[in-house]
């Protein structure tokens, strides 16, 4: 690492009377005019720091306007000569004598300043294109800037012209910016424009911030890529009109979008996500943005030029982590197909299983909240007994003989399971795969309310299934056919599902089954994470002529 030595004492770099005919002149502009070599931008730094004095008073203003006859004197410590040449990794896109094009890795402050003593990419620079040494100045080279935790394009100029023309094209916005961003939650609309003010925060002055007055013009525009599937989070391109300080943090943080990483302008939204799921929060160090798309004219012979840089690993690793959710596979079949069994074993394996026919035994125990509304609706005629247990049998001879009870039985029962369910999930939200048994889950519609990734059906011969419920389960034909007679036709059925379990009666082969498909569900869990990378790629390549918030 290069460190910037210790300052030595300013020397004189002008000294002498204000000639009659500079009357009107700017300071800066004046100073800058008989220091050649020397920006007009580091003139005024000197006369910042105090360096400047008109007739023996100090002048701390740039723009002040000469009168002619002064004494005029600037001092200064020229920091060029004190920035030590690295030879650390520098990645260059493209150069030629006029400019370069960098893709600046996070991590790295972009130039010298108070209180860094560190390698900058400005120290990378001088080791790479020791030519910008002779532009005195204390950011050689540097027309825009990058915060030290932000990747991506930066435009260096190479020579004084191209630096003086490039600096010219920024402030007149002729260049052109797109970064990419992840950030919190999913914004209400696939497209927005953002004009707020930004100044210096009213009462942490190291920040930024939307102020009401006091503060410049600032103009964002931003264009969601990606969200996942939850909308926790998202992808957006944002292009920026303006260069404020920390223009795209703020402005997000002020739509209630800040960036995923960022510390200082997060908020509490930040804070709940480290705390809720620390290995992502781990992965992001940093604010999660990048400069991503660069377009400009070539300041020599005016050429259009267009780079895009590739978010470096950081960023691209936290997307599927972000969208890693629940594999939620659920079991449906003609009564005694087997899903019971299929579900025991898949529990054995270790995966986490849900019985809606055990949710509804659960919720027609005494005190419950089945049983609380059987009791309710119908009285005694299913709950006979004050805190005595649902008369399952009454129940089920009710339904079977009148088709609207039925309906609103179920209806009553359920939202219930539904809720329990829902429960089930979020229980295991942090699982790859959890696997419910519902039988009614096509009939009542629930797939289209709120999908299950995958359905998977079971299918056992009609005259095996009807041997095996009656010798096994003593449930009578007749019994069979009212429970088919409330589901769909086993083939209409089975074609709504994503896939089919045969069920040959035979344990050890419908152990073997439940392997195969856990083994095929783990297959499209990759699948699935192939085909996000992939589109990802993609939304890269899409966002790199600007479409992303032009």
């Amino acid at each position: 690492m290069s460190r910037i030595p210790e300052p030595q004492t300013p020397r004189v770099l002008f000294s002498g009377r204000v000639p009659a005919e500079a009357a009107g002149e700017r300071l800066d502009r004046f100073l800058a005019a008989h220091l050649p070599g020397m920006s007009r931008v580091r003139v005024q730094d000197f006369i910042k720091e105090g360096g400047a004095s008109l007739s023996g008073q100090v002048c701390l203003q740039p723009s002040r306007r000469l009168e002619g006859g002064e004494e005029l004197a600037l001092r200064g410590q020229e920091t060029s000569s004190a920035l030590v040449p690295s030879h650390g990794e520098l990645r260059v896109l493209y150069h030629d004598r006029h400019l370069a094009v960098l893709d600046k890795p996070p991590g790295l402050t972009v130039h010298p300043a108070p209180g860094i003593d560190e390698e900058t990419l400005v120290h990378r620079l001088l080791g790479r294109f020791p030519q910008i040494a002779v532009l005195d100045d204390a950011r050689p080279g540097i027309v825009h800037r990058l915060d030290k935790d932000t990747s991506g394009l930066m435009l260096v100029a190479l020579t004084e012209p191209a630096r003086l023309k490039l600096a010219r094209d920024f402030a007149a916005r002729e260049v052109h910016k797109t970064y990419l961003a992840l950030v919190h939650g999913r914004p209400a609309r696939d497209t927005g424009h953002i004009e707020a003010d930004i100044g210096r925060h009213p009462t942490i002055k190291s920040r930024m911030a939307v102020v009401a007055k006091g503060g410049r013009e600032a103009k964002s525009d931003w264009r969601v890529l990606w969200a996942t599937g939850d909308g926790r989070f998202s992808l957006l391109a944002v292009r920026i009109h303006t260069g404020r300080t920390h223009q795209i943090r703020v402005h997000l943080a002020h739509i209630g979008h800040p960036i995923l990483g960022d510390r200082v302008y997060g908020g509490h939204l930040q804070a709940e996500w480290a705390r809720a799921e620390p290995l992502a929060a781990r992965l992001a160090r940093r604010q999660m943005l990048h400069a991503h798309h660069l377009a400009f004219h070539h300041p020599e012979d005016g050429r259009e030029m267009a780079f895009t840089a590739r978010p470096p690993l950081d960023f691209r690793r936290l997307p599927p982590l972000l969208d890693r959710r629940l594999q939620r596979v659920v079991l449906v079949g003609m009564p005694g197909s087997g899903k019971s069994t299929l579900l025991s074993l898949l529990a054995a394996r270790g995966v986490p299983t849900f019985s809606a026919d055990a949710a509804v035994a659960a919720l027609y125990a005494p005190g419950e909240d089945g049983w609380t509304m059987l009791k309710a609706r119908f009285g005694e005629r299913f709950v006979p007994e004050p805190k005595g247990a649902v008369d399952k049998k009454a129940l089920f001879a009710a339904m079977a003989a009148d088709a609207r009870l039925r309906r609103e039985v179920n209806d009553l029962v359920h939202p219930l399971v539904r809720h329990r369910l829902a429960a089930f999930y979020a229980g295991n939200a942090k699982a790859r795969l959890a696997v419910a048994e519902v039988p009614l889950l096509l009939e009542a519609g629930w797939r289209r309310d709120d999908p299950a990734e995958v359905v998977v059906g079971i299918r056992l011969a009609p005259a095996l299934r009807a041997r095996l419920m009656e010798e096994g389960r003593r449930v009578a034909p007749e019994t069979m056919a009212v429970l088919d007679s409330w589901q769909w036709p086993e083939d209409r059925k089975l074609a709504a599902c994503d896939l089919i379990v045969e069920n040959s009666g035979n344990m050890e082969e419908l152990a073997a089954a439940a392997d195969r498909l856990l083994s095929n569900l783990r297959g499209r869990r990759v699948a699935g994470m192939r085909a996000l990378l992939d589109r990802l790629e993609a939304v890269y390549r899409s966002a790199a002529a600007g479409e992303g918030g032009e």
